[in-house]
């Protein structure tokens, strides 16, 4: 495939990366056509068009891209976006028609690895978004690694360490061993159950205990929550776990579980970006929070005063 990219050779990428010059030699900076690059496939990470990225893509038409992305040759032509998916956009949003860009021949699995680690190191990320990028990158792990031996039946990424892949990752992640293995559950939930995770709706240690019902059972306790507005406690989510693994979880028993005790009431968020379009931007969240409170008194009242009225007509 010939690139329409401006090759710039490059022997020792120390300033840029603080690696080794034996790491990256080989490695080439290209100016790359925005409509050469590619997303990663299954990149599990959200790329927002939100308040920060209009502040990127700000820098980006003043300045440029300062930190080159980091992308890889597809088969198909073009290059596969490993680091830099955030910089493409704001490029985009920034009118520029190429981005600075690192050429790395890379396989699949360490492709993986370099892209979770890249963005694991921003400042907000989403539970799923850690979820999927851990499983994503473990399993990369094991393939690397290799299969186990028969008298070592946990894959290993060391085995002269004689560590789990998991705890490799944990060596080299924000979150510990117990943590990471949590995120992940979390993959096996439906799509609306995780994006109450995310939306903090439902909180992470109940999530992971309901992970563990069947994708059916999972469906029936969404219809449940919804139409009483709660949800489960850790210790509804376990005993709705420990009646899955019985298989005698049905509507009638998700009924009864969620019935015992005192479920945590169903959250309403409201997003600041949602909220900022109505208040200065001087306002902070506690005067925010106070002048919804008032608006609802007043709404409060205005309906006693409608049922009043309407009793007596």
């Amino acid at each position: 495939m010939k690139s329409s990219a401006a090759k710039i050779q490059i022997t020792d990428l120390d300033a840029l990366f603080g690696g080794a010059p034996a790491q990256v030699i080989g490695d080439q900076l290209q100016e790359v056509l925005l409509a050469e690059l590619h997303p990663f496939k299954d990149h599990p990470f959200h790329v927002e068009d939100d308040e920060k990225m209009r502040e990127m893509a700000e820098s980006v038409a003043q300045y440029g891209v300062l930190v080159p992305g980091i992308v890889r040759p597809r088969p198909e032509g073009g290059y596969e976006i490993i680091a830099g998916h955030r910089r493409s956009r704001a490029s985009e949003l920034a009118g520029k028609e190429t981005m600075p860009v690192i050429v790395r021949d890379m396989d699949d699995d360490e492709a993986t690895i370099v892209m979770v680690d890249s963005n694991l190191q921003r400042e907000k990320i989403l539970p799923s978004e850690k979820a999927f990028a851990y499983r994503m990158k473990l399993e990369a792990m094991k393939r690397k690694a290799g299969r186990p031996s028969k008298e070592n039946s946990t894959p290993v990424g060391q085995n002269l360490l004689g560590q789990t892949s998991v705890a490799i990752l944990a060596d080299n992640s924000p979150d510990s061993k117990s943590q990471i293995q949590r995120y992940i559950r979390l993959t096996h939930l439906l799509p609306p159950l995780l994006q109450m995770v995310d939306e903090n709706k439902l909180v992470l240690r109940p999530a992971v205990e309901l992970s563990y019902l069947t994708q059916e059972e999972q469906g029936l306790l969404l219809e449940v929550m919804s139409s009483r507005e709660i949800v489960p406690t850790l210790e509804q989510a376990q005993q709705l776990k420990l009646h899955s693994q019985n298989h005698q979880l049905t509507d009638t028993t998700i009924k009864i579980v969620l019935a015992q005790g005192k479920p945590g009431p169903m959250q309403v968020t409201l997003k600041k970006k949602c909220l900022s379009q109505y208040f200065p931007k001087d306002y902070t969240q506690k005067q925010m929070e106070e002048v919804i409170l008032s608006l609802l008194e007043n709404w409060k009242y205005q309906q006693k005063g409608a049922v009043t009225d309407g009793s007596n007509s």
